[in-house]
């Protein structure tokens, strides 16, 4: 196990306009929903013709089993990806305002 001194750590000062935030649950809603549905709808009409015949028990064990892992492991993590950096251009954009105004 190697150690690391304090001066081999570098990290950036993060201020209230450049640090990362969690989005609200308001939002993280809506972009899970951006995944799902597009994936079940997909799923629904890829999977329908050969599922008609089938439970709907077992058309949903189905579906779900290949839409949830689609979107936690790539879908959600994309749009959160996308969504933060939306959120950062904005608040540098904002920043950048302010410091006009204030010059």
């Amino acid at each position: 196990m190697t150690t690391q001194t304090t001066s081999e750590i570098t990290t950036e000062p993060t201020t209230p306009a450049t640090r990362p935030h969690m989005p609200s649950v308001h939002v993280r809603a809506v972009i899970t929903w951006l995944a799902i549905f597009p994936l079940v709808s997909i799923g629904m009409l890829l999977l329908g013709p050969i599922m008609d015949s089938w439970h709907p028990v077992l058309r949903a064990l189905l579906l779900t089993a290949l839409v949830v892992p689609a979107a936690v492991y790539v879908v959600v993590p994309r749009l959160m990806a996308g969504h933060g950096a939306l959120s950062r251009r904005a608040v540098e954009r904002a920043a950048q305002r302010t410091a006009r105004k204030s010059a």
